[in-house]
């Protein structure tokens, strides 16, 4: 599938410039037309539950795929927190290895599950953010707060609120050779670029479709290292954590010897579908050229930005970004209504306003954002004002 059949697959883009998909993925006629075969299942035939959960086990497997997984690594969750808190519940912080190093970027989710795991004994470390450098969180970071007491890293993989993309590969050396494992938020990156989770060294990891997987809310994914799994038992479990959730068993706990083992409750069809036809239209394109586009576009637009003279807080390097560009507003909210206005869809996180990449872009759309913003101008900061906000 070439770009230009990927773009026409998503109808909002004959009417807007839709650069949010770090927030929610467009909508492709391809997921649209999943969702109606779902209800009309559900019409045709009342209750086809073999088919539907046949249709869970499909997605499971081409996630895998996608991410360099085995299938009985992978666990389907409704959200990436469940599976953030299976994996919490199954860890027993006892002994010399009780400490969770949390690093400033993180998304909140990740970061108030370990804090809820205090009163279970969890100690809680700071991966801090330089001072000179706010918006980023170099290894420097991580090798100060991890130690011999260190248990678990949980890393994003790019910020939600300033596209600073960490170094997973270096933090996994790091974080490995002092005996502790990392934990992937992959959300923010996910569907817009290929990743290798064996090659990558990750011990977990959670992502979910509501974003650059482009499909909805209510359906995440778990990456358990497959060594891993024999030794976690999750206390947030449920009845499609069991062997044969079907057997409807009252008297005792058995365990998959998957990372199926970390599912709990009847799992989100509605959504399997939605998700599997996005994973086929992404696969129709392939990763690896959704990240030459993606990265190309955020390039474009981030020199577009500095050569205005307006704050970028996202690194140029492409190393150190992901699809996520955030520049800097005086009012975030604002900025973001004017450009809706103008036809422009984009996010905010505080005032940092947030325009996302996805391959279904074109440079086009890059040019009508820089437009619209060139036309906003008041409402952006610019790096001179910022400067002598600094030096006073």
């Amino acid at each position: 599938m070439t770009l230009d059949d990927f773009r026409a697959r998503f109808p909002i883009l004959r009417r807007r410039v839709y650069v949010n998909s770090c927030s929610q993925g467009a909508l492709s006629m391809d997921v649209d037309e999943a969702m109606r075969a779902y209800l009309d299942s559900w019409h045709e035939s009342g209750s086809p539950w073999e088919q539907w959960v046949e249709q869970v086990e499909r997605l499971r497997v081409r996630f895998a795929v996608s991410i360099g997984a085995d299938v009985d690594e992978i666990a389907v969750m409704p959200s990436a927190s469940a599976g953030i808190n299976a994996v919490a519940s199954a860890l027993a912080f006892t002994g010399t290895r009780a400490g969770v190093v949390i690093g400033d970027l993180e998304f909140p989710t990740m970061a108030q599950v370990w804090l809820g795991q205090e009163r279970r004994g969890a100690i809680i470390q700071r991966a801090r953010a330089p001072v000179a450098a706010p918006d980023t969180l170099p290894l420097e970071s991580y090798a100060a707060a991890i130690d011999e007491r260190t248990l678990l890293v949980p890393a994003t993989h790019v910020c939600f609120r300033n596209g600073y993309k960490v170094d997973i590969a270096g933090l996994v050396t790091l974080a490995h050779g002092r005996g502790a494992w990392v934990f992937l938020d992959d959300y923010q990156r996910t569907g817009a670029g290929p990743i290798d989770v064996h090659a990558l060294g990750v011990d977990f990891m959670v992502t979910g479709c509501l974003k650059y997987l482009l499909a909805a809310a209510g359906i995440g994914f778990l990456y358990v290292r497959r060594d891993l799994i024999p030794g976690l038992e999750p206390t947030v479990t449920g009845w499609f954590g069991r062997v044969n959730p079907f057997a409807f068993r009252i008297d005792e706990l058995d365990w998959p010897t998957g990372a199926n083992r970390f599912q709990s409750g009847t799992p989100p069809v509605p959504n399997a579908y939605a998700a599997l036809a996005a994973l086929e239209l992404l696969d129709r394109v392939g990763y690896e050229r959704i990240a030459v586009q993606v990265d190309r576009l955020a390039g474009s637009y981030i020199q577009a930005m500095r050569d205005r003279g307006f704050v970028v807080r996202t690194p140029s390097a492409p190393e150190r970004r992901g699809p996520l560009v955030v520049v800097q507003s005086v009012d975030g909210p604002e900025l973001v209504s004017k450009l809706a206005a103008r036809g422009v869809i984009a996010s905010c996180r505080g005032n940092g306003l947030r325009v996302a990449f996805h391959a279904y872009n074109s440079d086009a759309d890059v040019d009508a954002v820089v437009a619209a913003l060139t036309a906003e101008s008041d409402l952006l900061v610019r790096e001179d004002e910022r400067l002598i906000t600094t030096a006073s």
